[in-house]
């Protein structure tokens, strides 16, 4: 616990911290990349090259002082982001080198304004939740090597087969290359592939899009035009070939509590939500697929989805294309609207409802939901990289 002296400094001294907390994020992963040039593979420099990742580590930064005295309001955000380092494999280590960096970064933006004593006392407040995340972070890891077929750290998998799910979306099947077991995991986690791509370490997170208790991994990997690591599975990964995993994380799970359970996927947001599908594919729970893509060349996982749909009465398909060609027989075009949505929800709205896309089409979806009146607590979405808000 923090003294009350300490709390009182970092609470005078939140507002200059606040005003100034972009300029002290871009300063900070700069200092970083330089001085401890090994964490880069850790951080995705497409995120650091469009903001994204300087403006998430601002946000927490001020949250976490705006809470120094009431951190049990913070326990989703600090959740979520346990999952996160566990899924890259932070160790206590790296605290020591963010916690330097970072008060670096305050002390040259504060600049005279950062004392002796306010960037002491910043440090103790860091040092407070580096603790925190540190002892989370280690039950996960422990948890996670425990369980039947768990590990900790990375992994070999070989890759057993590669199907083309779509003419951007490929699925790799992946079994442990020297033989074991493959743990359980909860449908809508992810794993981090780790590869060494033209020399450089890279790490990425990928669904599972299968379910669990199949023997094997399954990611579904969607080509990106710039993307290292996606283009490199694509285009070198070949059958026999191994790369290293990490252990599945994610807290974008699958609530199986038998209410209703609404899946609205675009493009490669389609992965978790067919682990979900198949998890659920012989129950008698009441499920809404509902799938935007561009066309019929760009949907993956259509013949499946249907297949399972026609197996289970109680599962019913929504495709909308945004650009249909003339051989595309979508079941409504353009985008999705409120109303194609409310005819999917029951009047009472008491739905599990589940979205992942890319980020226009998941602030549209957030508003949508937030105004049908779907409980804010069976709303779920989940962002790769950096957590953003969704604004209704």
């Amino acid at each position: 616990m923090l003294d009350q002296d300490t709390i009182n400094i970092i609470k005078a001294t939140l507002p200059a911290v606040k005003a100034h907390a972009d300029d002290i994020t871009a300063r900070f992963y700069p200092l970083m990349f330089k001085q401890y040039p090994e964490v880069i593979p850790y951080f995705n420099q497409t995120h650091q090259s469009k903001g994204t990742q300087p403006k998430a580590l601002a946000n927490a930064v001020v949250a976490y002082a705006s809470n120094i005295d009431e951190l049990g309001n913070l326990s989703e955000a600090v959740n979520k982001i346990v999952q996160k380092h566990c899924s890259l494999g932070i160790q206590p280590s790296q605290y020591d080198i963010v916690g330097d960096c970072l008060l670096q970064a305050i002390a040259q933006v504060l600049g005279d304004a950062a004392t002796e004593e306010i960037i002491a006392a910043w440090a103790k407040a860091y040092g407070q939740l580096a603790g925190i995340l540190i002892g989370a972070e280690e039950a996960v890891y422990a948890a996670t090597e425990q369980r039947a077929g768990g590990w900790r750290g990375e992994r070999s998998f070989t890759l057993v087969k590669k199907v083309a799910e779509s003419s951007v979306i490929t699925s790799f099947y992946l079994e442990p290359t020297e033989g074991g077991d493959v743990p359980d995991f909860e449908a809508g986690q992810f794993v981090t592939v780790v590869l060494n791509v033209n020399g450089v370490s890279l790490r990425r997170n990928y669904s599972l899009s299968d379910a669990p208790g199949t023997g094997y991994f399954r990611i579904s990997v969607k080509r990106e035009p710039e993307g290292a690591v996606s283009n490199h599975l694509h285009d070198q990964l070949a059958v026999g070939d191994t790369i290293d995993l990490l252990p599945p994380c994610g807290d974008f799970t699958l609530r199986r509590n038998g209410k209703p359970l609404v899946l609205l996927t675009a493009g490669v947001g389609i992965t978790p939500a067919i682990s979900m599908l198949n998890v659920e594919a012989q129950s008698t729970r009441d499920i809404r697929f509902i799938h935007a893509a561009i066309n019929s060349d760009m949907h993956a996982f259509k013949a499946h989805v249907n297949q399972v749909a026609a197996a289970n009465s109680k599962i019913t398909s929504l495709y909308i294309y945004s650009e249909p060609g003339v051989d595309c027989q979508p079941d409504a075009e353009g985008f999705v609207t409120a109303d194609l949505i409310s005819a999917q929800l029951p009047e009472d709205r008491d739905v599990e409802f589940y979205f992942l896309g890319p980020k226009p089409f998941m602030g549209a979806v957030f508003k949508i939901a937030t105004e049908l009146g779907v409980p804010e607590g069976q709303i779920h979405y989940e962002f790769f990289g950096p957590d953003e808000g969704l604004v209704a």
